[in-house]
């Protein structure tokens, strides 16, 4: 894989690069709530600018239809992006129309504009091979060099990501070199303990992952929704918790399998219940109950663990070489459930292990919770991408910048 100072060796100045980049990032409105994507790939761009190439940076921004929808606009991206870099970043108003063109011909040696949502162009994300490949021409029209920095989709055979790459010559940012080389460090000679926590809503995101990791991990805490379905398999009540059912028998066999292995898999033994779900835009008062989680009353819903678990995890990470940590341990966007996720997050920087946030929630709640992202080994910017790496799988925009 062809690096981006390898790509600068060979001069950028004058070139249209065209960098493939991450800027799903949470709106509220118009305003973004939070920028970590942006920051992450701003250096990869100032690198290129400073070199002297016309950069022209491109995205997806939520799930758009295929068509333009002004809700999942980057235009509130490219001025953030500008204010990051320290300079004017213009719009074009669409992906491969007039606008982008007109908008990449007047770029100066140096300059940086954005491509509107990518996805607003069916060809993006279409199944079809030719279909896919006929936008990918079209983006391909308006650059001469390819540079993926979009960790966050590199696990999609979308056109930008997968049949573009093969359209330039192309190489990977300074963030996708970063995050490969975090993602070895946890799946090629570990400092042990190894412990992996997970969380978030359904356990069904996370079997892959809790499969190829029992061949790996020392521990496995569980928390979050996905919990739940855990201790249905252990025959415990859950109330009105999240479930799963169909996925109790898969359950059942890690549970098994982690046993004959030695591996320690930790599920919570208390959790904070409620018959009613916190309102999260208000945040008022949700009068949580603490129950044991063997214990669960029929009528609540299981919504974060509880101090004993919340002890226990950090007992399990104090001791810890390497940790990884994707999903929260309840409904952290509400102060009255946000402890346990707290708890996890502090346990990581309690121990003295190489400590890796996995994307996604987790990474958004670190964020949210107040805590200092540069004390942690590393937080990524893909969520499923960390996933599907771990689990093993071929993503498709790594292999499309392999030379």
């Amino acid at each position: 894989m062809k690096t981006i100072d390898e790509l600068l060796q060979d001069g950028v100045e004058g070139k249209r690069v065209f960098v493939r980049a991450d800027l799903n990032v949470p709106l509220n409105g118009t305003t973004i709530t939070d920028d970590g994507r942006i920051r992450a790939v701003a250096p990869t761009i100032a690198k290129l600018a400073e070199a002297g190439a016309k950069v022209i940076v491109a995205s997806h921004l939520g799930r758009p239809k295929g068509a333009p929808d002004p809700q999942f606009s980057l235009a509130p991206a490219a001025t953030r992006l500008g204010e990051i870099l320290g300079k004017p970043v213009t719009f074009a108003t669409d992906t491969v129309g007039d606008s982008a063109k007109a908008t990449v011909a007047a770029l100066a040696n140096g300059e940086v504009t954005l491509l509107e949502n990518l996805r607003f162009n069916a060809g993006e994300t279409s199944k079809d091979d030719a279909e896919r490949g006929a936008f990918a021409d079209q983006l391909a029209a308006l650059a001469d060099i390819y540079v993926g920095d979009g960790f966050g989709a590199v696990h999609r055979k979308h056109a930008s990501v997968f049949d573009l790459p093969a359209r330039l010559p192309h190489a990977a940012g300074d963030l996708i070199a970063t995050e490969v080389g975090v993602l070895k460090k946890l799946t090629e000679d570990v400092a042990r303990p190894y412990v992996v926590v997970l969380g978030g809503a359904k356990v069904s995101d996370k079997l892959g992952v809790i499969d190829n990791l029992l061949e790996k991990a020392d521990r496995i805490l569980i928390g979050g929704g996905m919990s739940y379905t855990f201790l249905k398999a252990k025959g415990h009540e859950v109330g009105i918790s999240l479930l799963q059912e169909d996925q109790i028998p898969v359950c059942l066999e890690y549970l098994a399998r982690a046993e004959k292995r030695g591996v320690e898999f930790v599920l919570p033994v208390d959790v904070l219940v409620s018959a009613d779900f916190p309102d999260l835009k208000t945040k008022a008062p949700a009068n949580p109950e603490l129950v044991a989680s063997d214990a669960i009353p029929a009528d609540k819903e299981g919504l974060d663990i509880g101090p004993k678990t919340r002890e226990l995890y950090a007992s399990k990470l104090a001791d810890a070489g390497t940790v990884f940590w994707n999903g929260p341990m309840g409904v952290f966007e509400h102060p009255d459930y946000a402890n346990g996720t707290k708890a996890v997050a502090q346990g990581l920087l309690d121990s003295d292990a190489f400590t890796v946030v996995g994307g996604g929630d987790s990474a958004a709640a670190v964020r949210l919770l107040g805590f200092d992202e540069n004390a942690f080994g590393h937080i990524s910017t893909g969520g499923g991408a960390s996933l599907e790496y771990l689990e093993g799988k071929t993503l498709p925009g790594l292999a499309a910048l392999e030379d």
